[in-house]
């Protein structure tokens, strides 16, 4: 089972410049993404993750992101089960992180 981090830990781990950034990999549809999503993420829709997996490094920590943390928890097993060894699952998802950490965010 994948590690999981709640918004507030995100932000202060990509407010720490001393730590290299994960790749933020957001899970969520086109059009979700479209409403809003944190600056610097990466959108792989769920469906792509197991033809697109290659383009992530294994080696690299990554935060799955959806909407509310249950694809996102889906696809963070799915790469662990594939050899990635630093995969973190949002909890909450990208709602928690617009009630939470941006308020300018929209929310859906």
């Amino acid at each position: 089972m994948p590690q999981q981090m709640t918004v507030q830990d995100l932000a202060e781990w990509l407010g720490d410049k001393t730590r290299p950034a994960p790749v933020l990999l957001d899970v969520r549809e086109a059009s979700e993404v479209q409403r809003c999503q944190i600056p610097q993420s990466r959108h792989m829709a769920m469906q792509t993750v197991p033809v697109r997996m290659s383009e992530l490094d294994p080696d690299t920590p990554i935060v799955c992101i959806c909407h509310h943390g249950g694809r996102s928890m889906q696809v963070a097993n799915f790469l662990q089960q594939h050899g990635f060894n630093h995969v973190i699952n949002l909890a909450g998802g990208i709602h928690a992180w617009a009630t939470q950490i941006d308020s300018t965010m929209a929310t859906y």
